[in-house]
């Protein structure tokens, strides 16, 4: 066995599963006490995690917070653009970023590997990297296979940082070939997509529902066997939260 085989093989030994049997909170509005029958919480990278929980770090992989425009037209050569002006998800006003070489992609695991690295020091036990398929939002100008490269490369750095990585939306996409190790699914219920998820995750799946007749049915359905949470679409400190 190699070195870095070694190396890698630690390195995988200290990631934490994610725990089954318990419930979850999505707090990436902003934070607020959590009740003792939650174990998993996943919050915001600038957030502290709370001890005794099993903490889940939100980082926006594939686009930019819409707060921090200032610091990606510092690095503008890596937002992707359409005629000059660049490619934004409009239903959060974010742009997306420039995965389309492996030049590009490298250097963005780089600035994204570092904000893993911050929620490993903060004491996170996993990541979640956002926007997986921001690609289907891009008018056709990034590849399933690139978005998939790109994140390739962001679960190597979870995992060298010894934290769990999470797959974002893209149900039915097996993101176990590349290292994911649970899926966070935001409307499963919704759109009757948790038994994608489940068919490679188990009962690794985090469901986050923001319709009520969504939540039921989710609960009806998987919540013998997932944590399913109701939220309100801002996921703000005092919106609606509810359990199976």
């Amino acid at each position: 066995m190699s070195l870095l085989t070694t190396l890698a093989a630690v390195a995988a030994l200290a990631v934490t599963p994610l725990p089954t049997g318990t419930d979850v909170d999505y707090q990436l509005g902003g934070d607020r006490p959590v009740p003792a029958h939650v174990g998993i919480v996943a919050r915001d990278r600038e957030s502290a995690p709370i001890d005794g929980k099993y903490n889940v770090c939100y980082v926006n992989g594939f686009q930019t917070q819409s707060n921090e425009r200032k610091f990606w037209k510092k690095h503008w050569n890596l937002v992707l653009k359409k005629n000059g002006k660049a490619v934004e998800d409009s239903a959060w006003g974010e742009w997306l970023l420039d995965v389309r070489t492996a030049s590009k992609r490298e250097r963005l695991a780089r600035i994204v590997g570092r904000w893993t690295d911050g929620c490993a020091d903060d004491g996170y036990d996993a990541v979640e990297f956002d926007n997986l398929d921001s690609f289907t939002r891009s008018h056709h100008l990034i590849t399933k296979k690139e978005a998939v490269a790109y994140a390739g490369l962001l679960v190597d750095a979870a995992h060298d940082a010894g934290l769990a990585a999470g797959q974002k939306n893209l149900a039915g996409f097996d993101g176990t070939s590349i290292g994911y190790d649970f899926a966070v699914a935001e409307e499963c219920g919704r759109y009757r997509e948790c038994a994608s998820y489940t068919k490679f995750y188990g009962d690794r799946v985090l469901a986050i529902e923001y319709r009520r007749q969504d939540f039921r049915w989710t609960c009806q359905h998987v919540g013998d066997d997932l944590p399913v949470v109701l939220r309100d679409r801002n996921l703000t400190t005092h919106g609606v939260r509810k359990w199976c």
